[in-house]
């Protein structure tokens, strides 16, 4: 039987907390103050990293940061090999994080509901 290695969790883990700090601090783009990183995931090989974002200003804006991080992950990955001590640090890959702006459209469906729900009650 083969064990389940935490190793991939906590490298992920290390990224995603380094990261957090070095892209408000090293990139110039103004909406990379905006974002919230909401989880990293290694391949199994741990040679790449899927880094999902988030956006205060939601969507909109989304694309173009998204181009924005990607086309700045070599200069990151560069900056992190010097403040992590890991054997190799992953090729960095940047996606938008759909899941928190599709959790609140369904909270508001779900609000809206209950207050026509009540509204036909009360008559």
């Amino acid at each position: 039987m083969q064990k389940v290695s935490n190793r991939p969790r906590r490298v992920a883990e290390l990224i995603r907390r380094e990261l957090a700090m070095l892209i408000p601090r090293e990139l110039d783009d103004p909406k990379a103050h905006q974002i919230t990183l909401t989880g990293v995931e290694m391949s199994r090989d741990m040679s790449s990293a899927r880094i999902y974002f988030s956006l205060l200003s939601g969507a909109v804006e989304a694309k173009k940061l998204t181009k924005s991080l990607n086309r700045a992950a070599g200069f990151l990955r560069h900056v992190l090999m010097g403040r992590v001590s890991l054997r190799s640090v992953p090729v960095l890959r940047f996606y938008f994080d759909e899941s928190v702006e599709r959790g609140a459209r369904i909270d508001s469906l779900i609000e809206q509901a209950i207050t026509e729900d009540q509204q036909t009650k009360n008559k």
